[in-house]
């Protein structure tokens, strides 16, 4: 059983393992019937031998943490753990651990993240489950329109929001700079330590629970494409790789130059693309690679005018398309794209721009 906002990859992993999988919608009351919660426990009473964990309202999820991940916690740090931090969903990993680690020490904070759109966070502060906080939101694995029973908020000392957006950013973040491979609520438990970090001292220990694994989104948050069009991602565009670079003149040559003129500028500024340009407009374009080619065919052509060698012209792109669709500008073939700005001005657009501004 699932909802429609979960990844495909959870969806296909279970059913590599022989399981039915069951789509429900996720913008319906917990009480509704085509909800999750409710279709789990009417199946759980027509198919025989079945069961129904119900993990939101099961005491034994939150008594597995007690008896499991608290002491292991406190074992492996020594007992010298100050901060317990870790998403808030179904409640049974937060409250289970938090119980056994206050039993050994009442000082440990416990800090639950949460989402934008989930209303524990307000059920915390106030007592109230209020409808109005909830709001659809695209993190997977925490936040709840509902208070599962697994909660004890007695044993919670803070919760902490984070965006959908910043969790996600977070999770890319943890993959490509510490090789951590993890899902959407790791990267959200990580991001709301940082938004709490001046609560910390210097030799305070603090523990986050990385609940998933990478795998479960690779379409999703490890997906540039996915991550733009919710506008996730800082889109790098032509104007971008422009700007940082600086004022530059374009190198191009006129229909009168010869092939030699072309050869003294790729030398002289280190180029490999030059665009032929008549009355400020592309005509035509030079390449290092066709040059070579032509050249080393017949020797005659370094005379030549550029007319006579050209290749056609580079594509000319908006000046503000985004630096990951110009692969369908910059092929094996073409080697540039060009762009003009408000003024008027033509740039020219390398596959080596689009590298650099890719790895930044």
């Amino acid at each position: 059983m699932t909802t429609d906002k979960q990844s495909k990859e959870k969806a296909d992993i279970l059913k590599a393992v022989g399981a039915e999988v069951i789509v429900c919608p996720t913008n319906v009351l917990p009480e509704d019937p085509r909800s999750y919660y409710s279709v789990a426990a009417r199946l759980a009473k027509e198919i025989p031998n079945s069961c129904h964990m119900n993990q939101y309202d099961n005491l034994a999820n939150r008594q597995a943490h007690y008896e499991s991940t608290g002491p292991e916690i406190w074992q492996q740090t020594d007992g010298k753990v100050t901060h317990l931090v870790c998403t808030a969903g179904t409640g049974g990993t937060i409250t289970g651990t938090a119980m056994y680690l206050k039993e050994k020490n009442p000082n440990i904070k416990i800090w639950a993240i949460d989402v934008y759109g989930s209303l524990l966070t307000k059920y915390f502060r106030t007592g109230e489950i209020d409808m109005n906080e909830v709001k659809p939101y695209i993190s997977e694995g925490f936040g709840e329109d509902f208070v599962p029973k697994n909660y004890d908020m007695r044993f919670i000392d803070h919760f902490e929001q984070v965006t959908d957006r910043d969790g996600a950013v977070m999770a890319r973040k943890l993959a490509k700079e510490e090789g951590l491979f993890c899902g959407y609520s790791a990267g959200s438990c990580l991001q709301g330590l940082l938004q709490l970090k001046a609560q910390l001292k210097k030799d305070d220990l603090v523990v986050c629970i990385l609940h998933d694994h990478g795998s479960r989104y690779v379409g999703k948050i490890y997906n540039d494409q996915w991550m733009m069009e919710r506008g996730f991602l800082e889109v790098k565009t032509i104007r971008d790789m422009v700007s940082a670079r600086g004022a530059k003149k374009l190198i191009s040559v006129e229909p009168t130059h010869t092939v030699a003129d072309c050869v003294e500028l790729m030398k002289k500024y280190d180029i490999e693309q030059i665009p032929i340009m008549k009355e400020g407009e592309p005509i035509g374009a030079i390449s290092q690679q066709g040059l070579f080619k032509k050249v080393f065919d017949d020797p005659v052509l370094k005379n030549a005018t550029v007319t006579q060698v050209m290749e056609p012209a580079f594509p000319v792109a908006p000046f503000d398309t985004a630096a990951e669709k110009l692969r369908l500008y910059i092929t094996k073939e073409n080697g540039a794209v060009m762009a003009k700005d408000e003024a008027g001005n033509y740039h020219i657009i390398t596959k080596y721009d689009v590298i650099a501004a890719l790895g930044n």
